[in-house]
């Protein structure tokens, strides 16, 4: 059997207007095992992104119990909460938020710069993550001279050069045609297949979703059965 990575026990998530308060997910019961491939679908304002938010420890739940590579991150500390998304955490964003003025080894090199590795094995890590994305010879180029397939390519390297227990993708397709987010759905797929990664999904895509093993409905904050 594999281990959980991932388990949701009783999470509510709420915000407040001034004094209203806006509920967004109710009584979320998940558990999700090491290498599962999940895609989490539902109209916009279903809580999708949320829950995503709260499994990458961006955002904390209002009430409930939140477990991540073992770690009930519900009660870290703002600091420990950042030193545990750095190792555990690879996030993969619809707008690739590369930063314009470094080249794709730099970009992809950024997460590791808040590690102890020195520049020669930084230097080894992330040629090995473009080089799993196919981008091996686009090292000096710049986010400018990329296309869009190719910016979200560099992302993908970017979230998994540090080997995180975690791969986080928010819509990755949303921003491209549909070649392209046929080619990056072959690359999660590959990365969850061939290396074993753990990677949960939000999409509207159902054609993007089809890569997943397992997919998950919300609608208004609740789960829903497929």
């Amino acid at each position: 059997m594999a281990e959980p990575i991932v388990e949701l026990q009783s999470v509510y998530k709420s915000y407040y207007r001034g004094q209203l308060e806006i509920p967004v997910l109710y009584n979320i019961n998940l558990t999700f095992t090491e290498g599962q491939f999940v895609a989490l679908m539902g109209p916009s304002g279903s809580g999708k992104t949320t829950l995503l938010n709260l499994i990458a420890g961006i955002d904390r739940p209002s009430d409930g119990r939140l477990v991540v590579a073992g770690q009930d991150i519900s009660r870290l500390s703002e600091g420990d909460m950042a030193r545990w998304r750095a190792n555990h955490i690879g996030f993969i964003f619809q707008f690739y938020n590369l930063m314009p003025v470094l080249n794709a080894f730099e970009n992809v090199e950024l997460p590791l710069l808040l590690t102890r590795l020195s520049r020669s094995e930084r230097r080894r890590q992330v040629e090995t993550a473009l080089g799993i994305v196919g981008l091996g010879d686009r090292m000096g180029h710049y986010p400018n001279q990329l296309s869009g397939g190719q910016e979200q390519r560099v992302a993908i390297a970017r979230a998994i050069v540090t080997d995180p227990t975690l791969l986080l993708a928010d819509e990755p397709t949303g921003d491209l045609d549909r070649h392209s987010a046929d080619s990056i759905m072959d690359l999660l797929s590959r990365l969850n297949n061939e290396f074993g990664k753990t990677i949960i999904m939000v999409t509207h895509d159902p054609r993007a979703a089809e890569a997943a093993r397992t997919v998950q409905h919300l609608e208004k904050g609740e789960l829903v059965s497929s």
